[in-house]
């Protein structure tokens, strides 16, 4: 059975992690098949949008840290490669150019918590829990997530959210601003996200993405540097000057 299912709907890829019976906890054979899957989009022409959801109860109950970690006991740096290669199984979703959205219907704990904020839209179920519990069980938080609650949630937010270490419920997800929507059905949303978002241009939908991560991370004068070129390249695109006639029309 593959741990991991890849779906295609016209421009919509969907990458599900399918070990329901161990609530999505990651092992390295799982991993391996993640990487894949999401190479696979990249190399994917047709992908305009990717939704990432877990099979089952939970979205991802976090790492199997005995398969995933090893030997506890080896030198700090040889330990700080290995932990490196483990985060970089999962974070090429952050190098795709397409829009990416999670559906999370159930607990994402962890490095489960660390996929879902890797996304660039979170959807969140009734029953969603997010939890960056690592402080919790005695762990230093890592694959990306204090950088990346942090720039979801703000510093505040996010070293109280690390210090404290409990599982933060969809409606007080939504309030700080970790999830993006509530759905009574998570999955059935994203995917309707997602056909939206696949009428866009390929191009258009990079830029956006490029473009607040320009704003994220440079002055305004970067940001409008950028802004001025791509708006300027998507005068001269099909969706924009199909609307120019239809305004031009109506006069």
């Amino acid at each position: 059975m593959s741990l991991v299912q890849l779906e295609s709907d016209r421009h919509v890829r969907t990458i599900r992690l399918n070990a329901p019976e161990r609530r999505n906890a990651l092992d390295w054979p799982l991993l391996d098949e993640f990487s894949a899957a999401v190479a696979a989009v990249a190399a994917d022409h047709d992908a305009r949008v990717l939704v990432v959801a877990g099979n089952g109860s939970a979205f991802c109950a976090g790492a199997d840290l005995d398969n995933l970690f090893g030997d506890l006991d080896r030198p700090v740096d040889e330990m700080r490669e290995h932990l490196m290669k483990v985060y970089a199984s999962f974070l090429g979703l952050r190098d795709l150019t397409i829009p990416t959205i999670a559906a999370v219907q159930g607990p994402a704990v962890g490095a489960g918590l660390n996929i879902a904020l890797a996304c660039d839209v979170i959807v969140a179920g009734p029953r969603a829990g997010f939890g960056p519990t690592f402080a919790e069980i005695g762990l230093h938080p890592g694959g990306g997530c204090t950088w990346m609650l942090t720039q979801r949630i703000g510093a505040g937010n996010a070293v109280t959210a690390l210090l404290t270490g409990t599982v933060i419920g969809a409606d007080e997800a939504y309030r700080i601003g970790l999830a993006n929507v509530l759905a009574d059905d998570p999955s059935a949303a994203a995917l309707e996200l997602a056909a939206t978002y696949a009428t866009r241009d390929p191009q258009l939908n990079a830029d956006i993405l490029r473009s607040v991560q320009i704003a994220t991370t440079s002055d305004l004068r970067t940001s409008l540097d950028f802004e001025a070129g791509a708006q300027a390249e998507s005068f001269g695109r099909e969706q924009f000057r199909e609307f120019m006639a239809r305004f031009f029309s109506k006069g």
